[in-house]
């Protein structure tokens, strides 16, 4: 059974079309809220009566390998209530965070770009995604977001890094389990990751190099955990 799609399908959620065209290679798109009221975040109430309006312009996802605005029509409500202490606000919509400049999914996708790829890499493939993001943008958000929740390991990998080959070295630590980097250490000494094992006596196995170090502060912190190369 054929179903018609409709070009509001195509964008963020509770937004409605309302006129498309391209402007130098870039896919720009007038849209505006589908709410025909909106909710003042003062007190909660809802307000119907417009007062004026004004362009918001925001990056969306990349649609027939072009890159895609948004320019969405904000409707500023006149409040009346005397007990409210906002006598004028803008509506707010679900798709896009308050004076943000990308759409919510693009955000998130920024955001699993950088975690997966980090700044330089993640800008150059997102440029080939047409997304409009440089590097230092996608660090930015990485940051915005935070890291995520912290879960007491229970089988870890421990090996040494290179801040700078061959000059410095620090230590890194991985959930095996959940495949995460949770650890980053300053140096690769053995009483500096004994410390830290010293306080995470749940681990149960630890993954390690070759080296002596690691492994003595392993057989310290972890007398019973099982260890391996």
């Amino acid at each position: 059974m054929q179903r018609r799609l409709s070009p509001s399908a195509l964008l963020p959620a509770g937004m409605v079309m309302e006129e498309v065209g391209v402007e130098d290679g870039i896919t720009v798109i007038v849209v505006r809220s589908a709410a025909l009221r909106a909710i003042c975040p003062a007190c909660g109430g809802a307000a119907g009566r417009v007062h004026s309006r004004y362009i918001r312009t925001l990056s969306d996802l990349p649609l027939g390998g072009r890159a895609v605005r948004l320019k969405l029509s904000v409707r500023r409500f006149r409040r009346n209530r005397a007990t409210c202490v906002r006598r004028i606000f803008a509506e707010r919509v679900e798709s896009a965070n308050p004076h943000a400049r990308r759409t919510a999914r693009l955000d998130e996708l920024v955001h699993h770009l950088g975690l997966a790829l980090g700044g330089r890499p993640a800008a150059a493939f997102a440029r080939r995604l047409m997304l409009p993001v440089s590097n230092d943008t996608l660090l930015r958000v990485v940051r915005r977001h935070g890291t995520p929740a912290f879960h007491p390991p229970r089988a870890i990998g421990i090996d040494d890094w290179a801040w700078k080959r061959n000059h410095r070295y620090g230590t890194l630590i991985c959930d095996l389990e959940r495949r995460r980097t949770i650890a980053l250490l300053p140096d690769r000494e053995p009483a500096t990751a004994q410390a830290w094992l010293g306080a995470q006596a749940q681990i149960e196995i630890v993954t390690r190099d070759r080296g002596g170090a690691y492994a003595l502060a392993a057989a310290r912190a972890l007398p019973d955990a099982a260890a391996g190369a």
